[in-house]
């Protein structure tokens, strides 16, 4: 697991909004598969299956895997897709915390929480 200080999340922020944002647009557009990906599922269980739009569906599944993968590669951890939430592990009094961030909340980090806690736990840095 990677640390982070307070100053090396922040200035992952930039590229994490912009990251966020393309897993929010990419995930959306899933969304609008849903039904027909659920429909082939279970046609493929009775020798049928496939989708009109598959191969469209398959690259917009792609994209957001590889989306996912970058957060991942950065060390950051996306606890909530339609918030934006994101934790980036730190040290702190020399025990692992979490510094939380959201989209919306500006351009610098502004809480930490204990690994436990979660966001109703969220304390001012």
């Amino acid at each position: 697991m990677k640390l982070f200080t307070v100053e090396e999340a922040n200035a992952l922020l930039p590229s994490v909004r912009q990251i966020l944002g393309r897993i929010q647009r990419s995930r959306g557009r899933l969304g609008s598969f849903r039904n027909a990906a659920k429909a082939a599922a279970e046609g493929a269980e009775f020798g049928g299956g496939g989708m009109a739009a598959g191969v469209i569906y398959a690259t917009i599944l792609t994209d957001f895997t590889a989306e996912m993968s970058e957060l991942d590669a950065l060390g950051v951890q996306l606890k909530d897709f339609e918030r934006g939430l994101i934790d980036f592990p730190s040290l702190r009094d020399g025990k692992v915390v979490l510094l939380c961030w959201q989209l919306g909340e500006g351009d610098a980090l502004e809480w930490w929480h204990d690994m436990d806690a979660g966001f109703g736990g969220r304390t001012r840095l």
